[in-house]
């Protein structure tokens, strides 16, 4: 972190502090000192005082987790004493159910693959955020490459283990999806049986 001369002390700091907290917590990889100078348009040196000041102050409070400066960029994860309260947590939540929601967002990664993460929440209209930091943790989906487009946003596929689950071996061993879409006869008796008729709900004399 910066030993810059315009040093922040943590008793003063304010919305840009509060702005950098909300973005870091956010961000899926360590957010560049840069990125966050020109996202909050201030000058490098005073982003990296900030976080120096805001990395003293989790340190004064003691508390569960940290900023650190990593591959690149700032990021949060928690301090390395309760690393074995977190480890629990984490055997826990790996031997709990899978929710409905993740499971969706595995299928969806695992029949588009690879995916980033903005074109799942296009398909399922909700942010997937947490939901991939659940399925990574457990193992079933990784990063496996960066999109050529602008952002080079994240790309994500299904692991080793994804498959040893589903007692497959290969992706190729996944049923068509096809399988799981009604044919055009099925659709067309949904949709006459679902259409209200406007006549029918006009009242008669």
């Amino acid at each position: 972190m910066s030993n810059d001369a315009t040093s922040i002390s943590p008793s003063t700091l304010d919305d840009t502090a509060r702005a950098i907290e909300a973005i870091i917590l956010v961000a899926v990889e360590p957010v560049p000192v840069e990125l966050l100078a020109q996202l909050l348009e201030q000058p490098i040196p005073t982003i990296e005082s900030y976080c120096d000041a805001l990395a003293t102050e989790y340190a004064m409070r003691k508390s569960g987790f940290e900023l650190v400066e990593v591959a690149g960029g700032y990021r949060y994860q928690t301090v390395s004493d309760l690393a074995p309260y977190v480890e629990r947590f984490l055997l826990d939540e790996q031997r709990a159910r899978l929710s409905g929601a993740a499971l969706e967002t595995l299928a969806i990664v695992a029949y588009k693959q690879p995916i980033s993460r903005m074109q799942i929440a296009s398909i399922r209209g909700v942010d997937p955020d947490g939901v991939l930091r659940t399925l990574s943790a457990r193992g079933y989906i990784e990063a496996v490459g960066h999109d050529d487009g602008p952002g080079q946003a994240i790309l994500y596929g299904t692991t080793s283990m994804f498959c040893e689950k589903l007692g497959i071996p290969s992706l190729d061993s996944l049923p068509s999806i096809a399988e799981f879409i009604p044919d055009a006869s099925v659709v067309e008796a949904l949709e006459l049986g679902l259409r209200i008729d406007p006549l029918s709900d006009t009242p008669t004399n």
